[in-house]
Protein backbone atom coordinates (compact mmCIF):
# COMPACT_ATOMS: atom_id res chain seq x y z
CA UNK A 1 0.00 0.00 0.00
CA UNK A 2 1.47 3.02 -0.89
CA UNK A 3 1.64 6.48 1.32
CA UNK A 4 -1.41 8.11 2.06
CA UNK A 5 -2.44 11.56 -0.42
CA UNK A 6 -5.56 12.10 0.65
CA UNK A 7 -7.32 14.32 3.44
CA UNK A 8 -5.35 13.87 6.22
CA UNK A 9 -7.71 15.17 8.77
CA UNK A 10 -10.16 12.17 7.99
CA UNK A 11 -7.27 9.44 8.85
CA UNK A 12 -7.28 11.61 12.38
CA UNK A 13 -11.44 11.15 12.58
CA UNK A 14 -11.33 7.46 11.56
CA UNK A 15 -9.17 6.54 14.21
CA UNK A 16 -10.81 8.30 16.87
CA UNK A 17 -7.59 10.62 18.17
CA UNK A 18 -5.61 13.46 17.31
CA UNK A 19 -2.71 11.70 15.22
CA UNK A 20 -0.97 15.51 14.94
CA UNK A 21 -0.36 15.06 10.81
CA UNK A 22 -1.39 18.57 10.06
CA UNK A 23 1.37 20.52 12.24
CA UNK A 24 0.09 23.73 13.68
CA UNK A 25 -3.52 23.60 12.58
CA UNK A 26 -3.98 19.93 15.27
CA UNK A 27 -3.07 22.69 18.40
CA UNK A 28 -6.26 25.09 17.32
CA UNK A 29 -9.95 24.71 17.51
CA UNK A 30 -9.67 24.16 13.44
CA UNK A 31 -8.88 20.57 13.91
CA UNK A 32 -11.31 18.52 12.07
CA UNK A 33 -11.65 16.06 15.05
CA UNK A 34 -12.43 19.04 17.78
CA UNK A 35 -15.41 19.79 15.20
CA UNK A 36 -16.61 16.71 14.26
CA UNK A 37 -15.15 14.04 16.32
CA UNK A 38 -16.92 10.89 14.27
CA UNK A 39 -15.49 9.33 11.43
CA UNK A 40 -15.38 10.56 8.21
CA UNK A 41 -18.05 9.70 5.22
CA UNK A 42 -22.11 8.95 4.80
CA UNK A 43 -22.31 6.63 7.92
CA UNK A 44 -19.73 7.95 9.81
CA UNK A 45 -22.15 8.73 13.02
CA UNK A 46 -23.40 5.38 13.16
CA UNK A 47 -22.38 2.56 15.62
CA UNK A 48 -19.64 0.37 14.23
CA UNK A 49 -19.62 -2.76 15.20
CA UNK A 50 -16.53 -3.84 16.50
CA UNK A 51 -14.36 -6.94 16.74
CA UNK A 52 -11.28 -8.32 17.79
CA UNK A 53 -9.36 -8.12 14.36
CA UNK A 54 -10.63 -4.65 13.77
CA UNK A 55 -8.99 -3.30 17.63
CA UNK A 56 -5.77 -4.97 16.26
CA UNK A 57 -5.98 -3.84 12.77
CA UNK A 58 -7.01 0.18 13.69
CA UNK A 59 -3.95 0.39 16.48
CA UNK A 60 -1.43 -0.96 13.39
CA UNK A 61 -2.88 1.66 11.41
CA UNK A 62 -2.82 4.20 13.91
CA UNK A 63 0.50 3.58 14.58
CA UNK A 64 1.49 3.32 10.82
CA UNK A 65 -0.48 6.88 9.95
CA UNK A 66 1.32 8.79 12.81
CA UNK A 67 4.75 7.97 11.15
CA UNK A 68 3.66 7.84 7.60
CA UNK A 69 5.59 4.90 7.11
CA UNK A 70 3.35 2.07 4.17
CA UNK A 71 2.37 -0.74 4.49
CA UNK A 72 5.59 -2.80 3.98
CA UNK A 73 8.20 -0.35 5.62
CA UNK A 74 5.86 -1.06 8.58
CA UNK A 75 6.21 -5.20 8.18
CA UNK A 76 9.66 -4.61 7.72
CA UNK A 77 10.30 -2.48 11.18
CA UNK A 78 8.33 -5.71 12.71
CA UNK A 79 10.66 -8.30 11.02
CA UNK A 80 13.69 -6.46 12.88
CA UNK A 81 11.84 -5.69 15.97
CA UNK A 82 11.07 -9.69 16.31
CA UNK A 83 14.62 -10.39 16.19
CA UNK A 84 16.01 -8.22 18.92
CA UNK A 85 15.84 -8.53 22.52
CA UNK A 86 13.31 -7.17 24.81
CA UNK A 87 9.36 -6.83 24.07
CA UNK A 88 8.52 -6.66 20.47
CA UNK A 89 6.43 -3.90 19.90
CA UNK A 90 8.22 -1.56 22.50
CA UNK A 91 11.36 -2.31 19.65
CA UNK A 92 8.76 -1.57 17.25
CA UNK A 93 8.34 1.63 18.55
CA UNK A 94 11.97 2.64 19.24
CA UNK A 95 12.63 1.54 15.29
CA UNK A 96 10.37 4.07 13.96
CA UNK A 97 10.82 7.23 16.47
CA UNK A 98 14.71 6.71 14.88
CA UNK A 99 14.25 7.33 11.36
CA UNK A 100 15.15 10.69 10.62
CA UNK A 101 12.21 12.18 9.90
CA UNK A 102 10.67 11.64 12.84
CA UNK A 103 13.69 13.23 14.56
CA UNK A 104 13.86 16.30 12.99
CA UNK A 105 9.84 16.84 13.86
CA UNK A 106 10.66 16.23 17.15
CA UNK A 107 14.06 18.66 17.51
CA UNK A 108 11.42 20.89 16.21
CA UNK A 109 12.72 21.96 12.64
CA UNK A 110 10.02 20.65 10.83
CA UNK A 111 6.11 21.15 11.63
CA UNK A 112 4.62 17.60 10.65
CA UNK A 113 6.41 14.59 9.56
CA UNK A 114 5.32 15.03 6.06
CA UNK A 115 7.21 18.07 6.29
CA UNK A 116 10.26 17.02 7.70
CA UNK A 117 10.00 14.33 4.98
CA UNK A 118 10.29 16.95 2.15
CA UNK A 119 12.83 19.08 3.74
CA UNK A 120 14.66 15.92 4.59
CA UNK A 121 14.36 14.59 0.50
CA UNK A 122 15.65 18.13 -0.27
CA UNK A 123 18.91 17.57 1.01
CA UNK A 124 18.35 20.42 3.72
CA UNK A 125 20.37 18.09 6.86
CA UNK A 126 23.09 16.62 7.85
CA UNK A 127 24.25 14.05 10.67
CA UNK A 128 27.40 13.95 11.74
CA UNK A 129 28.72 16.68 9.02
CA UNK A 130 27.23 14.73 5.85
CA UNK A 131 24.11 15.64 3.90
CA UNK A 132 21.45 13.09 4.48
CA UNK A 133 18.70 13.07 2.07
CA UNK A 134 17.03 9.64 2.91
CA UNK A 135 13.73 10.19 5.69
CA UNK A 136 14.25 6.71 6.51
CA UNK A 137 17.54 6.90 7.48
CA UNK A 138 17.79 5.24 11.25
CA UNK A 139 19.94 7.87 13.81
CA UNK A 140 22.11 6.19 16.64
CA UNK A 141 22.75 7.76 19.77
CA UNK A 142 25.50 10.41 19.93
CA UNK A 143 24.43 11.54 16.05
CA UNK A 144 24.09 15.11 15.41
CA UNK A 145 21.70 16.28 13.50
CA UNK A 146 21.95 19.69 11.91
CA UNK A 147 20.17 21.75 9.64
CA UNK A 148 22.86 22.81 6.37
CA UNK A 149 24.07 26.12 6.24
CA UNK A 150 22.71 27.40 3.14
CA UNK A 151 18.98 26.24 4.37
CA UNK A 152 19.09 27.91 7.78
CA UNK A 153 17.56 30.76 6.13
CA UNK A 154 14.30 28.27 4.91
CA UNK A 155 10.74 30.26 6.48
CA UNK A 156 9.02 26.56 7.18
CA UNK A 157 12.49 25.68 9.72
CA UNK A 158 12.10 29.13 11.29
CA UNK A 159 8.40 28.83 11.68
CA UNK A 160 8.27 25.40 13.02
CA UNK A 161 10.95 26.15 16.02
CA UNK A 162 8.42 28.98 16.82
CA UNK A 163 6.28 26.90 17.83
CA UNK A 164 8.43 23.90 18.94
CA UNK A 165 7.73 25.15 22.66
CA UNK A 166 3.86 24.24 22.18
CA UNK A 167 4.94 20.67 21.54
CA UNK A 168 7.61 20.58 23.99
CA UNK A 169 10.77 18.97 24.50
CA UNK A 170 12.25 15.25 24.70
CA UNK A 171 14.77 14.30 27.51
CA UNK A 172 16.62 12.43 24.93
CA UNK A 173 17.36 15.21 22.67
CA UNK A 174 18.92 17.77 23.10
CA UNK A 175 18.21 20.91 21.01
CA UNK A 176 20.41 23.76 19.78
CA UNK A 177 17.02 26.05 18.18
CA UNK A 178 20.05 28.54 17.93
CA UNK A 179 22.16 26.95 15.93
CA UNK A 180 20.17 24.63 14.45
CA UNK A 181 21.25 21.57 15.27
CA UNK A 182 20.58 18.85 17.97
CA UNK A 183 22.00 15.67 19.03
CA UNK A 184 20.33 12.20 20.42
CA UNK A 185 21.76 11.58 23.63
CA UNK A 186 20.52 8.52 24.05
CA UNK A 187 18.30 6.04 21.93
CA UNK A 188 14.20 6.71 23.29
CA UNK A 189 12.80 3.89 25.19
CA UNK A 190 9.09 3.26 25.82
CA UNK A 191 8.18 6.05 28.27
CA UNK A 192 9.82 8.63 25.75
CA UNK A 193 7.38 8.06 23.43
CA UNK A 194 4.11 10.22 24.32
CA UNK A 195 1.61 8.34 22.35
CA UNK A 196 -1.71 6.93 23.25
CA UNK A 197 -1.08 3.68 21.51
CA UNK A 198 -1.19 -0.38 22.88
CA UNK A 199 1.70 -1.48 21.15
CA UNK A 200 0.95 -5.30 22.23
CA UNK A 201 -2.14 -4.95 19.75
CA UNK A 202 -0.23 -4.51 16.75
CA UNK A 203 2.26 -7.47 18.09
CA UNK A 204 -1.05 -9.61 18.71
CA UNK A 205 -2.21 -8.71 15.02
CA UNK A 206 1.19 -9.81 13.21
CA UNK A 207 1.01 -13.32 15.68
CA UNK A 208 -2.48 -14.32 13.57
Amino acid sequence: MARHTGAVCKICRREGTKLFLKGQRCFTDKCSIERRNYPPGEHGQRRIRTSEYRIHLREKQKVRYIYGVSESQFKRYYEIAKSKRGMTGEQLLSLLERRLDNIVYRMGFARSRAESRHLISHGHFMVNGRKTDIPSFLVKAEDVIEVKDKSKKLESIKEALETMQQRGGFEWLDVDATGMKGTVKVLPERKDMPMAVEETLIVEYYSK
